[in-house]
């Protein structure tokens, strides 16, 4: 049996503290300054990691290997079995023509191009977010956004911003349910908190893209589509973090975003006429590359007409594998069904690890949880099968476009794996907790800083489920020092770190190669830091109120 040390370091939690930060500050440091593959540098960071944990830490060698084999096990199922069948899917509808297919059926929404923007990056983007994240949503969604008139620099950025709300809750909540697995909260309590803090940005968002896409004037002249959209989005995200399947938070509330939108449209026009994007931009026209995921994508022609009349029953099959999803997710969550398919999940301690806390507790965290027919990666799967039959794709085809996905995939599946080891060894030696503990010395203002590291652990890993991984553990050990709620710092860590996203290294690299800008990450990075810079300091007041009686009462 282990039991974790909190000031290893000759008994000093400051110096104890600043060793037990070496593993991140190095990640950071080689993904932000030294522009190390994400890959690579998470790798180091890891090996950094158990070094630190059995030379400092004094953990046994055969447990600090077993906690990383735990965390690289929980990488792969189930956060890649989730991404890979949401990428899936939107590869088998490229291979059948069917992207194409969505993509007009969105610019023939509106004649005006900030609606379009709105519908595309904001709504489908959501919807693409909620499915498969990973930057897939920023890749697609610039791509569609230059094929209907937009410069591909200002194409790119609306798409970054956009990717902002419903972060949180993207890859079927990939996010809260991994800080839920880490910290040991409930998975309803934190989906319900951080309910309770993003719906906000969501109600915003829209209006800082009209900003971006027209300046004052599309704010004058098209303020009712961003207020429509981002209060339909945010008040249905609430609801369905609260009250519904946590799972389908985001892929409901983009629908019915979606909805209110085209509803808004049939009766309302924007102000001063409709504009067309094509009028306003030079640039629109260029071949482009589709890197969802942050691998390479098929090319795709701008130029394609968007006037182009689809058979109404090819739209439907577009669409059809999203609905598909909907459905099966809809069931998994009905009583009966979720009870029949968690009969056969299992729990059990993970082989080689007995860690007690300082105080001489359990950690949950060494038990493992292997839902193999409830878990959403599996439901994912499922609608792919259902898919291949829906696009009319040879099951040759659909086999083709899973290794394409795998494939593709394959990088960012190295980094996720090793960022969740190394978080498993930092919560599981005790660097974790030490981190915890001296953050604690902020006191009543610790509140103030918790959605400030979320937003940078997104910033330099390009995902909010790995910044719950590295800092969600920290933030509920910082929390119980200062009497801070656990539960309100583990939901300002993943709300801060959807704000994050757009800064990340990955994202912007995904969001300049989809448009043809590959090189100009800079001028991108300096276009989204403005958003960013109006989002947190709001975000981190909210925070902060909600730990104070003025807003306590929103804490679960």
């Amino acid at each position: 049996m282990f039991q974790q040390p909190i000031a290893p370091v000759g008994g000093s939690l400051g110096w104890s503290a600043l060793v037990a930060a070496v593993p991140l500050l190095l990640l950071f440091v080689l993904l932000g300054v030294f522009r190390v593959r994400a890959w690579r540098a998470s790798l180091i960071g890891l090996a950094a990691s158990l070094v630190v944990a059995m030379l400092v830490y004094r953990m046994p060698t055969g447990q600090a290997f077993s906690s990383a084999a735990e965390g690289v096990a929980f990488g792969l199922f189930p956060a890649m079995w989730i991404v890979v069948n949401a990428i899936w899917i939107y590869r088998m509808t490229v291979a059948s023509g069917h992207f194409d297919v969505l993509r007009r059926s969105f610019g023939s929404v509106s004649d005006d191009f900030r609606v379009q923007a709105i519908i595309i990056a904001f709504a489908f983007g959501a919807l693409l977010e909620a499915l498969a994240g990973f930057g897939a949503p920023v890749a697609i969604c610039a791509v569609m956004l230059v094929a209907v008139g937009l410069a591909p620099l200002k194409a790119a950025t609306v798409a970054l911003v956009a990717n902002t709300a419903p972060v949180a809750y993207g890859a079927v909540a990939l996010p809260v349910i991994t800080l839920s697995r880490i910290t040991g909260l409930p998975l309803d309590d934190v989906a319900a908190m951080t309910g309770r803090q993003v719906p906000f940005l969501a109600v915003l968002v829209p209006f800082v893209l009209l900003g971006l896409l027209d300046g004052r004037r599309g704010l004058r002249e098209a303020w009712p589509a961003a207020l429509v959209s981002g209060l339909s989005f945010g008040i249905t995200q609430f609801l369905m973090a609260n009250y519904g399947p946590v799972q389908l938070a985001d892929i409901v509330a983009s629908l019915v975003c979606a909805g209110c939108v085209l509803l808004l449209v049939r009766r309302w026009r924007p102000a001063g006429g409709a504009r067309s994007a094509a009028a306003e931009e030079v640039g629109g026209e260029a071949g482009l590359t589709v890197a969802a995921g942050g691998g390479p994508g098929a090319a795709r022609a701008a130029s394609t007409d968007l006037a182009t009349s689809d058979r109404r029953a090819e739209v439907l099959r577009a669409f059809a594998p999203y609905g598909v999803i909907i459905v099966l997710f809809a069931l998994v969550a009905l009583p009966p069904v979720a009870a029949a398919l968690g009969s056969v999940t299992k729990s059990f301690g993970w082989p080689g690890v007995h860690v007690l806390t300082e105080a001489g507790k359990p950690l949950s965290l060494a038990t493992f949880k292997f839902d193999w027919l409830a878990n959403s990666g599996t439901v994912l799967f499922v609608a792919g099968l259902l898919s291949v039959v829906i696009l009319g794709l040879a099951p040759v085809e659909g086999a083709r476009c899973y290794g394409g996905t795998l494939r593709q995939l394959g990088g960012a599946m190295v980094t996720v794996v090793c960022v969740l080891g190394m978080a498993y060894v930092l919560n599981l030696s005790g660097q974790t907790a030490t981190l915890g503990q001296f953050l604690a010395g902020a006191g009543g203002l610790f509140a103030l800083l918790s959605p400030v590291l979320g937003w940078f652990g997104t910033a330099v890993t390009g995902s909010d489920t790995s910044s719950n991984s590295l800092f969600g553990l920290l933030q509920v050990s910082a929390a119980q020092h200062t009497g801070m709620s656990p539960l309100l710092a583990a939901a300002g860590n993943t709300s801060g770190g959807v704000l994050g996203k757009m800064l990340s290294p990955q994202n912007l690299a995904i969001g300049a190669s989809a448009v043809g800008l590959a090189g100009k990450e800079g001028e991108l990075l300096r276009r989204v830091l403005v958003a960013t810079l109006i989002f947190l300091p709001l975000m981190c007041l909210l925070v902060y109120l909600q730990s104070t009686p003025v807003l306590g009462w929103m804490v679960p």
